[in-house]
Parts: structure tokens; C-alpha cells; sequence
């Protein structure tokens, strides 16, 4: 209960104008945008995501995905959600790893809220490098046409809450959104959450 009381929440999903939702202005039409926790260099959230993303510690995904989850379900702006879908990894990162991270937050979001989690809709097609030291102008350029979509269907009239582990520029969850926002007409609506918040 200590470490839960310690975590540094951000309460954005309470808020329709935040950090988070002024990274994605004119760059995306989004319903709202929200990240659980701030991240900061050498913090408990830092030590945190690297347990999860580099250390195996799976679990540490879940737990965290049914907190926000949780979180979410008390908020106007997410309390309809219908889907959640993880941003994807390339399939050859994802075998080396073992496991996409943002799947494991997205499972526990959708498991805290009771709703459907789709992680195989959405896919990544080309193994892009990685993005931690470019600039946000090449981040974008590295992943705007690398994402599809396998099944529209399962997606019309639904609105599709987007998880990732952390939001820096926004250029990889940006450019997911993009890609769902301009289904033909599915009438979708489009949500954004990451676990964490790192100011770019």
C-alpha cells in the first residue's frame, strides 16, 4: 500500500485538455489522451518500466494495466471504451523479447474495465530502428506507414482505446492513431493511454 500511495500519478484522465492530449493537438483527431504515471530519469517509474520492458517481469505490466484500468472506468472521457489495442511490435523484435510490453498494460486495462482487448488487429509491418535517439521529426518519419489494420470490421462504430508503455513525442502511438482514424467508413472514435509520461 506504501509503494501504491508513492506512485506519481498524473490524474490526466480526468482532464480533456492535459500534457498528453496537447502532444497529439493537430496532429490527430483523438476522443482524449491520458498517461498513468510521470516518468522521470533514474525515478521509480523509470525502474519500473525497465523491470518490465528489458527484465522479463511481465507481471509488473498486468498489475499496473488493472491500476490504470481501475483509474479509467472513473472517468467520463473513458468510461465507454469498447476495445483496447496495444501499439504492436514487429514480430521478429516481439519473438527476441519475448513478449510486447504494451500488450501486457493493454490486458490489464481491459481486464480492470471489462472490456475486449484486441492484439492481433492492429499490426506493425517493418522492423523499424529504434526510436529512443531520434528527433521527433524522424521518429515520425520512421514509423508513419508501418502500421496496419487485419480485421475493419471488428473495429465499426467502436470506440478503440490505444495503449502504450511510455508517450515521449507521441510519434509511434500518433502515427497507430492515424492509421485507425482513417478506417473508410467505421465511424470509429479513438482514445490514447500510455503508462507513463516522459516530457519530450
Amino acid at each position: 500500500m506504501k509503494c501504491l500511495y508513492k506512485l506519481p500519478k498524473t490524474n490526466f484522465q480526468y482532464f480533456e485538455e492535459n500534457p498528453v492530449s496537447r502532444v497529439f493537438w493537430g496532429r490527430v483527431e483523438l476522443h482524449a489522451a491520458t498517461s498513468f504515471l510521470f516518468f522521470n530519469k533514474g525515478g521509480r517509474v523509470q525502474r519500473m518500466m525497465h523491470n518490465l520492458k528489458y527484465r522479463g517481469k511481465k507481471s509488473v505490466g498486468i498489475y499496473l494495466g488493472k491500476l490504470f484500468g481501475n483509474d479509467l472506468k472513473k472517468s467520463e472521457l473513458f468510461k465507454d471504451v469498447e476495445v483496447v489495442i496495444p501499439v504492436p511490435m514487429h514480430p521478429a523484435k516481439q519473438r527476441k523479447r519475448g513478449y510486447n510490453q504494451s500488450a501486457l498494460i493493454a490486458e490489464g486495462i481491459a481486464e480492470a474495465m471489462g472490456i475486449e482487448v484486441q492484439t492481433d488487429n492492429l499490426i506493425k509491418t517493418t522492423n523499424t530502428a529504434s526510436q529512443t535517439k531520434k528527433s521527433r521529426y524522424n521518429r515520425w518519419q520512421n514509423v508513419k506507414d508501418v502500421f496496419q489494420i487485419n480485421n475493419e470490421k471488428a473495429l465499426e462504430g467502436k470506440h478503440i482505446l490505444l495503449v502504450d508503455d511510455v508517450i515521449t513525442t507521441g510519434a509511434t502511438i500518433e502515427a497507430c492513431a492515424q492509421r485507425l482514424v482513417s478506417l473508410n467508413n467505421a465511424s470509429v472514435s479513438v482514445s490514447v493511454a500510455s503508462l507513463a509520461y516522459a516530457q519530450a
